[in-house]
């Protein structure tokens, strides 16, 4: 697939997985929007691609709508949607409301808000390519934030619903989902998160060359990391048996912890 000439947004692109994804289409001749609510970071990675910032929340409704109908102002079309941004916040059951809010509002509903602005135009030209960066959460889960889980497996979902209900109108999806990638999100993770993903982090890069990869295969699900592939089949058909390893590692970190403290 070419994408010389594409008009490409992409949020959260002004550092880790959205930047290495600005500079990949870039590369491959793409006009890119670099959406972040960080203008400098924004401002930069556009810079670097010769493409156009945009500075503005995705958790909002109004957010949404105003990128864009920035990026068709700028672009004219839209031919590929990245919804990257993501927040992932530590928490349990107990983590406050307005917290688990703004996880649902950034990692899913930024992605419903978009493809409902985008799925009109798309479908009536007969193509249009949404890639939602989901993480390895949204097919497993992931242990110290109930949010940042519940709403990856949520971004996983509609996902699907998208592929599933206009594949055969032109709709390409995919589902970009890395387990640990060397990341600020990552270095927020702190001493629990080092220990889960920190053996098998990636580079940002590594991430953008997968989804590459997978464009070329035309396949839904993008693993950076392939072993994933192995614990997505585990947690479906030995679902207790994957429960009992998840708590055993739950264990691990909290012994881990304790021992740091």
């Amino acid at each position: 697939m070419s994408f010389s000439g594409a008009g490409v947004v992409i949020t959260g692109g002004g550092g880790g997985i959205g930047a290495a994804l600005a500079r990949r289409f870039a590369a491959e001749g793409a006009r890119v929007v670099v959406a972040d609510l960080n203008a400098g970071a924004a401002e930069d990675v556009a810079k670097e691609v010769g493409g156009t910032a945009f500075v503005g929340d995705v958790a909002t409704e109004d957010g949404v709508t105003r990128l864009i109908e920035s990026a068709r102002e700028t672009l004219g079309e839209i031919d590929v949607y990245c919804a990257n941004a993501g927040v992932a916040p530590h928490g349990g059951e107990d983590t406050p409301e307005d917290v688990w809010a703004r996880a649902w509002d950034v990692n899913v509903m930024a992605h419903v808000r978009a493809a409902k602005l985008l799925m009109p135009p798309w479908l009536e030209r007969g193509k249009g390519h949404f890639i939602a960066t989901v993480s390895a959460a949204g097919l497993l889960t992931i242990l110290g934030s109930a949010p940042y889980a519940v709403s990856k497996h949520g971004a996983l979902a509609f996902a699907e619903w998208l592929s599933a209900t206009y594949r055969h109108r032109g709709l390409k999806v995919q589902a970009v989902c890395p387990q640990g990638v060397r990341t600020a999100m990552l270095e927020d993770t702190g001493p629990a998160g080092e220990l889960i993903m920190g053996a098998s982090a990636i580079e940002p890069v590594q991430v953008a060359d997968a989804l590459f990869q997978a464009i070329e295969e035309d396949r839904f699900l993008v693993l950076p990391h392939p072993e994933v592939a192995d614990y997505y089949a585990a947690r479906a058909t030995h679902p207790d048996r994957w429960l009992g390893g998840m708590n055993k590692l739950q264990r691990k970190i909290e012994q881990a912890l304790g021992e740091s403290t």
